[in-house]
């Protein structure tokens, strides 16, 4: 989707252009993933179960989206990514007959390039690093000919992202508060446009670990900040430099998050060690970890998106 970063766009015109295309992503992707399901915590609270996704996360829907809205038939397509969106964008690749390039940094777990490999991809390490890793791609992307997929800033992926809300809206009733983990903004992003742009009154809240808290700062100082380096934290999907562009148009441009929370590495730990029984990785933690610091509101209102389950637990953590 192409869509102008109109300032000057009215606020119920830019949240109706958004529902069309969060509807359509709906309907594109529905025979394509699974519809994950809720569980229940001991509070009240809900659980969207993004880790029982396909390929793992809720980054297949983007992906899926975003490979079907490419015109034509491509050859290929490049990604850049340590993880998820990889392994998305590979099994979305696979299914459609089309080839998939994931560039990603060379300290990047084995395991994780494994399962990208064995999907059929194509994977590049040699001189990736975190902080070069777009670039690179997007050279790659270029000299082929190629689209490049961004993890999460791209409209396609975002409004596939969005879907996550849309199942969740139309199963609880007395939503009051949806919170997702904040790497890229993606995830947030959709998220905010899908319930704004039809419950304005749910609040959407983003967790992001205290070591990697670019997003936070970005919302509460109305510029984009970003992190210098690769962020020391377990969750390593949150290791993203800041918010996409889009995603900051979203989440601060637009006003349409009611706030950013942060936690610290031990809660997020606790967080993950409490889901010993639900396919979980660290970011999928952090709402989790806001809840048991009380940052977030417990309650049958309230519902905390699971995002990933890729990584597996050493057994210290089981």
């Amino acid at each position: 989707m192409t869509l102008a970063h109109d300032d000057m766009m009215p606020p119920a015109e830019y949240l109706g252009v958004h529902r069309t295309a969060i509807e359509e992503a709906a309907r594109r992707v529905r025979s394509r993933i699974r519809h994950t399901p809720l569980r229940a915590l001991p509070c009240g609270t809900l659980l969207k179960l993004e880790s029982m996704q396909v390929s793992g996360s809720f980054k297949m829907r983007g992906a899926y989206n975003a490979l079907l809205r490419l015109p034509g038939h491509p050859a290929g397509v490049v990604a850049a990514s340590s993880g998820n969106h990889a392994k998305a964008v590979a099994t979305a690749g696979r299914a459609l007959g089309i080839a998939v390039t994931v560039v990603a940094p060379e300290n990047v777990l084995p395991t994780k390039l494994a399962a990208v490999r064995d999907l059929g991809a194509e994977v590049i390490t040699h001189g990736v690093t975190f902080g070069n890793r777009d670039g690179l791609a997007r050279a790659i992307a270029a000299e082929r000919g190629w689209p490049f997929v961004h993890s999460s800033d791209d409209w396609d992926v975002i409004h596939g992202q969005a879907t996550v809300a849309e199942e969740i809206m139309a199963a609880v009733r007395d939503l009051a508060t949806v919170v997702v983990p904040v790497g890229g903004g993606g995830l947030l992003g959709g998220t905010a446009l899908a319930v704004k742009s039809r419950a304005p009154h749910v609040a959407v809240i983003g967790v992001e670990p205290e070591r990697a808290a670019d997003a936070a700062a970005s919302l509460r100082t109305g510029r984009l900040h970003r992190l210098h380096g690769e962020a020391d934290t377990i969750a390593d999907g949150a290791r993203v430099a800041s918010l996409g562009e889009r995603p900051f148009e979203v989440v601060v441009g637009r006003g349409l998050v009611d706030d950013i929370v942060t936690v610290s590495e031990d809660s997020i730990r606790t967080a993950w060690h409490a889901m010993a029984d639900v396919p979980a990785e660290p970011t999928a933690a952090l709402p989790l970890a806001a809840l048991l610091d009380r940052a977030v509101p417990a309650g049958t209102g309230t519902v905390l998106v699971i995002s990933g389950g890729n990584v597996k637990r050493p057994a210290s953590e089981t």
